[in-house]
């Protein structure tokens, strides 16, 4: 909201329920104008996982239904996330490597073939080595 407020003038209040308003010849945006933009953001980020479930699986209700889970839990994956991120200082090298994985793994599809079962093993077992790796080997302060 700062950082909108910055560059857009906005409203402290919602009013009408519009996402603009006139007030004393000037045009203000309102929160809901803020509430849109941060929820597109959640659109946008939920269909950007979309080739990453295609890499599990081809099953079409999985893959609707972890899309709309990943737009109902995005915010709080997120912040889940951050937290465990200054936690396990190794996770984002393991996230990486999970992307890589993927990835490779939907490019080279039709050549090696992975089931499900394995590919999820394989998600987990990095994620896992990565926070082990963090509990063994702390960051330096």
């Amino acid at each position: 909201m700062r950082f909108l407020s910055r560059r857009l003038p906005i409203t402290r209040s919602i009013e009408s329920g519009a996402f603009f308003i006139k007030k004393d010849g000037l045009r203000f945006a309102t929160p809901l104008l803020v509430v849109l933009m941060v929820e597109t953001t959640d659109v946008v980020f939920a269909a950007d996982s979309i080739p990453a479930i295609l890499a599990i699986t081809c099953n079409t209700f999985v893959v609707f239904t972890s899309s709309v889970f990943a737009l109902l839990g995005l915010w709080a994956l997120h912040f889940a996330l951050a937290s465990l991120l200054q936690l396990f200082h190794y996770l984002h090298y393991g996230l990486a490597l999970n992307l890589v994985f993927i990835g490779g793994k939907t490019l080279l599809e039709h050549v090696l073939p992975l089931s499900m079962p394995l590919s999820l093993g394989i998600v987990g077992a990095i994620l896992l080595l990565s926070m082990v790796a963090s509990l063994l080997w702390p960051k330096q302060e």
